[in-house]
């Protein structure tokens, strides 16, 4: 389960959060957020043309949940990056099913609409008979 954000009071709907912002919203000080940059390799907020941090949504998710894994349930820093991987790699998995099923559903819809020419063609040749 991937942590949302939840203090909605304090998160106004945006594309970009600077540091500061994203530690109001976190509870955390910008010092612990940059040096969980250096920790997980998957938290990289992009930078603005100033180089200042500008996190997205994704970010401050990934954010809450490396904050859960560490503080709430208490994972080291190398268990929560094991557990994150697991998770990434589950949903990529899952996400890989879901191609799988619609391309064999597309392949199911295209058999079927073959299958209901050659039936039309069938009939009108029975008609010509």
């Amino acid at each position: 389960m991937v942590a949302k954000i939840t203090r909605k009071s304090r998160t106004r709907e945006k594309l970009y959060y600077s540091i500061t912002e994203v530690g109001e919203i976190t509870g955390l000080k910008p010092h612990i957020l940059r040096y969980w940059e250096t920790e997980f390799p998957f938290l990289r907020p992009k930078r603005n043309r100033a180089g200042n941090r500008a996190y997205r949504k994704k970010d401050i998710e990934m954010i809450l949940l490396i904050k859960r894994l560490l503080y709430d349930e208490g994972y080291t820093i190398e268990g929560a990056k094991n557990k994150i991987r697991q998770m990434r790699k589950k949903s990529h998995e899952r996400e890989a099913g879901k191609k799988e099923i619609v391309a064999k559903q597309l392949d199911v819809n295209d058999l079927l609409e073959l299958l209901k020419q050659i039936r039309d063609e069938l009939v009108e040749i029975r008609r010509l008979i």
